[in-house]
C-alpha cells in the first residue's frame, strides 16, 4: 500500500503545482489584459492635456498678435495725424521755392509796392502748393498748420507770428514736377510775379525736411464732435 500511497502523493503534489502554475499564468495573463487599457488611458490622457497646453499656447498667440497689431495700427494712424497736424518734423521729396523782393528800380509814378514782396503773393504760392498735392509746406522755418497766418507786417512778413524779411524760403515736400508745374503754368502766380521783376528759384529736391510746428493749440470754443452727433 505504501508505494500507491507515494504515487498517489506524487501525483497529487504534481497536479498542486502544475494548479498554481496555472492560476500564476492566468492572473499574470489577467493582469496583462487589464493593464494594457489603463497604460492606453493614461497615454491618451497625457496626449490630451499636451495638447491643450498647445492649444492654450496658440490661443495666446493669436491674442498677442491681435493686440500688438491694433496697438502698430494704432502707432501708424497716431503718426499719420500727428505728421498731417504737422507736429513733427517729417521729409521727402519735394521742392524749394526762393522769393525775394525785385531789383528793378520803379519807374516815375509807379507804386513801388508792386516791385515788394506781400502777404497775398506768398499766399497764392502756398494755395498753388496745396492745390498741387503739397504734403508738408513751411516759410524760413516756420510749419504751415490749419491755424497759421501770413501777414504783412511792415517791411516784413508774420508767420505763426515770427517776423521774417526776404528772401523767403518755402520748403514743400510733395511729387517735385508736379509741384514745379503748378506754379511755373502760363498767367499763374510767378509768371505774374516775375512781370514785377520779383526774384524766384525753384529747386527740385530728393529730400526736403520741413521742420515741426513749434506753437501752441489753443481752443477755446471748439470742441470734439460726440460719435453719432449731428
Amino acid at each position: 500500500m505504501l508505494p500507491i500511497k507515494q504515487g498517489q502523493f506524487a501525483i497529487a503534489l504534481v497536479c498542486v503545482v502544475l494548479g498554481v502554475m496555472l492560476a500564476v499564468q492566468f492572473r499574470t495573463t489577467q493582469d496583462i489584459r487589464s493593464s494594457i487599457p489603463y497604460q492606453r488611458v493614461e497615454d491618451l490622457s497625457q496626449r490630451l492635456s499636451q495638447t491643450e497646453k498647445e492649444r492654450d499656447a496658440l490661443i495666446n498667440q493669436v491674442q498677442e498678435l491681435k493686440r500688438t497689431s491694433g496697438a502698430e495700427a494704432a502707432s501708424k494712424e497716431l503718426e499719420r495725424v500727428r505728421m498731417g497736424a504737422g507736429v513733427i518734423a517729417v521729409e521727402g521729396p519735394g521742392i524749394i521755392v526762393t522769393i525775394d523782393d525785385s531789383k528793378r528800380p520803379s519807374k516815375p509814378g509807379e507804386n513801388p509796392n508792386l516791385y515788394l514782396i506781400h502777404d497775398d503773393d506768398i499766399l497764392k504760392v502756398i494755395n498753388e502748393l496745396w492745390a498741387a498735392g503739397a504734403e508738408a509746406i513751411s516759410i524760413n522755418e516756420q510749419r504751415l498748420i490749419a491755424s497759421s497766418e501770413v501777414r504783412c507786417a511792415g517791411p516784413t512778413l508774420s508767420v505763426n507770428n515770427s517776423r521774417y524779411s526776404p528772401p523767403y524760403e518755402v520748403r514743400v515736400i510733395g511729387e517735385p514736377t508736379t509741384l514745379e508745374n503748378a506754379l511755373k503754368m502760363r498767367g499763374g502766380v510767378i509768371e505774374t510775379l516775375q512781370f514785377w521783376g520779383i526774384q524766384v528759384t525753384i529747386k527740385k529736391q530728393d529730400d526736403v525736411k520741413v521742420p515741426a510746428y513749434k506753437g501752441a493749440f489753443r481752443f477755446e470754443f471748439a470742441k470734439p464732435l460726440k460719435e453719432g452727433g449731428n
